[in-house]
Parts: structure tokens; sequence; C-alpha cells
């Protein structure tokens, strides 16, 4: 019978030092826990982040950009609490997602320099050309910079290319096709300005027209470009949705494109 007393007390005491033991732990854990739930829930503030990794010589837009809360006591210096104050800079170094834009890592491209000249940061493998801004989508004011667009020219080519054939037997047909595409507008030089918002008096534009748009290409492309501007082809313009940078898929659409996409009948008997 002493030893089931006995026997009974020791259990008890174990167990009573495994409850102990719990309560000393979930303590420890809450002591633990406390500075970190103070530090969270203290004092932030709102500073820009890339939303997307981002290469160097990116031209910052709003869909490269988002908002995210840092503690006040760890914020990075040089760091941005507005997109707009980030939106048109040139990133020097590549960022990744999510992290803080720093004031020190961007460059202005509408900086001007004592000679007149923006403070445009071209890779080593690329050179600044000047489109003129004749196409429909300069001309109604759409097109900003930082925006990626792709570039289409009309143009008319011989039908008959062979050998030996006669000036008369050379007719030409219009093709229209994609030059370029995903190209970025750096800058847009000339033209319309919005006149100052702090003049009544005066009525604003209803858009902005630029006499031309400076895009930065490889100098192969640069030269193609140049030859079709100089052959007097037809250019225009489209403009990419924002994130969009594939390749699309197109075909060169002239006349003999059209009657067989469409069905068009030709000829006698039609």
């Amino acid at each position: 019978m002493s030893r089931l007393r006995g026997f009974i007390w020791f259990l008890a005491g174990v167990i009573l030092a495994v409850l102990a033991g719990f309560v000393a732990y979930s303590t420890l854990n809450r002591v633990a826990a406390a500075p970190v739930a103070a530090d969270v829930s203290g004092p932030t503030i709102s500073v820009v982040a890339a939303s997307r990794p981002l290469q160097p010589r990116t031209l910052l837009t709003q869909e490269d950009l988002t908002l995210i809360e840092l503690p006040a006591g760890s914020t990075p210096e040089g760091a941005l609490d507005s997109i707009e104050a980030a939106v048109g800079k040139l990133t020097l170094v590549p960022l990744y997602s999510g992290e803080p834009v720093l004031i020190q890592k961007l460059v202005d491209p509408n900086v001007r320099a004592a000679d007149g000249r923006s403070a445009l940061f071209l890779s080593q493998d690329q050179v600044l050309m000047a489109i003129p801004g004749q196409d429909l989508m300069s001309r109604v004011g759409v097109l900003k910079p930082g925006d990626r667009i792709d570039i289409f020219y009309s143009l008319p080519f011989p039908e008959n290319r062979g050998i030996g054939a006669t000036d008369e037997e050379d007719k030409e047909q219009q093709a229209t096709f994609a030059v370029l595409q995903n190209v970025t507008i750096v800058e847009m030089v000339g033209g319309i300005r919005p006149l100052d918002a702090s003049a009544p008096e005066q009525a604003a534009p209803a858009a902005v027209r630029p006499d031309s748009l400076l895009v930065t290409l490889a100098p192969q492309d640069a030269l193609t470009l140049k030859y079709l501007i100089d052959a007097g082809g037809v250019i225009d313009i489209v403009l990419r949705a924002p994130g969009v940078e594939r390749p699309f898929e197109v075909a060169p659409v002239d006349i003999d494109y059209l009657i067989n996409r469409y069905s068009i009948p030709t000829g006698p008997g039609r």
C-alpha cells in the first residue's frame, strides 16, 4: 500500500513538473515576441518600391512601381514616398521586385545640360534616333515618354523583280509591315506643350503634338528606319498595353493578302 502511495506522489510530481515547464515556455515565448509586436505596431512610412524586376536604363512607368509600408526606423536613405516622383526616371542599377526605389539609383532624362541636350542614358550598343511625329497617334496627343510602341510602315514595292524585266513590266504594289516592335519612347521634342495651368486666362490645348519622338535603337534598326523615312514611306505607330513586351506574330499586308483573307472576288465573272 505504501509503495502504491509513493508511486502516486511520484506521478503527481511529474505532472506538476511538466505543467510548470509548459507555463515557463509559454511565458518566455510571450516575452520574446513582445518587442516584435511592438515594432510591427509602431509607426510606418509608405515608400516607393519596384513592382517587378527592372533592368538598368528602364524608363519607369506607374506600372513598374508600387507603395509598400516600412518601419519608420528602417527606411533607407533616399527612399521616395510618391510614385509620381519616380515616374519618367531612368534606373541606373537593376531593381528586384519589392525593392525600395532610391533617388540615388535614378537619373532624370529630362534634365537639360548646359548645351541644351537631355541627360539621356544610352547603353553601349544603342543609338538615339528622332522619328518625325507625323503619324496620327503622335498628332492626337496619345503618346507620352515611357510608352512602348510598334512601328509600322507602308511602302510601294515592284511586283516583278525578275531578271530581264523591263520598266514597263515593273508595276508597284503597296505593302504594309511591322518594322520594329517594343520600342520605348524616351522623349517627345518640340510641338505644342501644355500651357501653365496657373494662368486662368489661357486656354490649354487639347493635346500635346510633338515634332519628333526620341527612341533608342540598335544601329542596324536605326539605319533601316532611316531608309524607310528617306524612301517616302508612310509611318504609323501603335501603342502597346502596359507591361506587354513580347513580340507579336504579324504578317505583311498587301492586296493579295487582303484578297485571300477576305475571299474578295476578282477577275471576270465575279
